[in-house]
This record gives C-alpha cells, sequence and structure tokens, in this order.
C-alpha cells in the first residue's frame, strides 16, 4: 500500500518542473533524444529485455513505453503524478500502468527482470539518500535483474555546461558524488555521448528554457540562435542484483 500525504500522493513524491509542468515541451524534449541511438544500444548491452519483464519506473507520460514493447514479453510502468497517468496508460504497446513511486511500487517480490529509472528519483546527494527506493527496487527485480538508472554526466557535453551555469547541481546532487554514491551500493557507471537533436531550432530554445527556467541558458542560447542540435552526455548507473 501507497504511504500517501494528505493531497493523495505519495510521500516521496515532488512534481517535476519539467514533465510535471510542460508534458507538451517534454514530448518534443523526448522525440529529441539520442537520435543517434548510442544509450539505447548502451541500454541493451547493460540490461537485455528482450523477451523480458521490464519496469519503467516513473514513467511520466509513458513516452518510452512503446519502445520498450518492441521487444520485452511485458511492459509496466510506475508513476507518482497522478495528471501524467492518463497520458501514460493511452500510449499503444499494451503497457500496464500503476500509480506508485520509487519508494512504494506496487508490485510482488521478484516479479520483474529490468529496471529502468530515466531521471527519476534517483539523485543522490547529502541531502537526499535514495536508500529506501535502491531497496524497493531491488526487492521486486529477480535475481539477477537489473537497475539501470539514466542520469545527466555532469562533466562533458553543451548540456553539462548549461547544467553548472545553473548550478543545477545544488538540486540534483554534484557527479563526484553521485558517482562515489553508486560505486559504495555496488554499480557500475558508463558514460555515453549522444544529443538533442531537434527539427527547428524554436523548438530547442524552447525545451532549453523549459529546463533552466531561471534565465541562465539565455547567452548560451543568444550566442547561436539557428542552433537545433547540443551534444549531450549520459551517466548509466547499473545495478545487478545477485
Amino acid at each position: 500500500m501507497l504511504n500517501h500525504d494528505r493531497a493523495g500522493m505519495p510521500a516521496d513524491f515532488f512534481r517535476a518542473w519539467n514533465q510535471g509542468l510542460h508534458p507538451d515541451l517534454y514530448e518534443i524534449e523526448n522525440r529529441a533524444l539520442d537520435r543517434e541511438e548510442y544509450v539505447w544500444a548502451a541500454l541493451s548491452r547493460l540490461a537485455p529485455w528482450a523477451g523480458r519483464i521490464i519496469l519503467d519506473l516513473g514513467c511520466g507520460t509513458g513516452f518510452w513505453l512503446p519502445r520498450y514493447a518492441e521487444q520485452a514479453a511485458s511492459v509496466i510502468g510506475v508513476e507518482p503524478d497522478p495528471e501524467l497517468l492518463a497520458a501514460a496508460r493511452a500510449r499503444a504497446g499494451g503497457a500496464s500502468v500503476l500509480h506508485g513511486s520509487a519508494e512504494h511500487i506496487p508490485l510482488p517480490d521478484s516479479s520483474v527482470d529490468v529496471v529502468h529509472a530515466r531521471f527519476a528519483y534517483f539523485f543522490p546527494s547529502p541531502q537526499h539518500d535514495c536508500s529506501a527506493g535502491l531497496a524497493e527496487v531491488l526487492r521486486v527485480l529477480r535475481p539477477g535483474g537489473s537497475l539501470v538508472v539514466i542520469d545527466n554526466d555532469q562533466d562533458d557535453g553543451e548540456f553539462a555546461d548549461l547544467l553548472e551555469a545553473a548550478n543545477a547541481a545544488a538540486g540534483q546532487g554534484e557527479g563526484d558524488y553521485i558517482a562515489s554514491w553508486w560505486a559504495e551500493h555496488g554499480a557500475s557507471t558508463t558514460r555515453v555521448m549522444s544529443s538533442w537533436t531537434f527539427d527547428r531550432p524554436e523548438e530547442l530554445a524552447d525545451v532549453v528554457r523549459m529546463e533552466f527556467p531561471n534565465g541562465t541558458a539565455d547567452a548560451w542560447l543568444e550566442a547561436d540562435p539557428q542552433r537545433s542540435r547540443l551534444s549531450y552526455g549520459y551517466a548509466l548507473h547499473h545495478l545487478r542484483k545477485g
């Protein structure tokens, strides 16, 4: 059973400033991610899901659920934001979408083979201990199953430069701390350089301003208003359950 606050939300739920407030723009962002397929290749190598049961933890509007359904035996999405659940449930592919959170996954013990968490919950810092969510993921994973957390590489790529200018690490944790936290919990980290590639410069500008609403990206955008691509580094934290 989920532990809710007075508003009926899971206790570990915080509405995302990007997807939670701007789902249409976040759809454009998702379409721009990794058109080179470098991240997908790394994910498939680290924790293949063909013929397996995969859980997209913090699935949001469910953008990636149909992609998983192309190969997986079964796809499950778990999302804490009730305003995003309907969109996730309307996606093609037949995924089962449940209301839950990282700390309260509404699934039985040892019931899934692979868990992906994309930019959701797992932002370890001295102020945010992710151990409860990790323990819950390990509960639902079968022996030999894998968790892959898709996170930002804070060191390399133009997006990393924007993160540094915005002092985003103050809210998401320092890159070195995050890497150490995962290593201490037995995970490996794979870094992949890819991109955001948009169809129009206006889309890039709108999405970047959504992600950096404090204006710290304005000078970068104004330096080249016709750009439609930026380099984007990913950090993939992979943990296998023994």
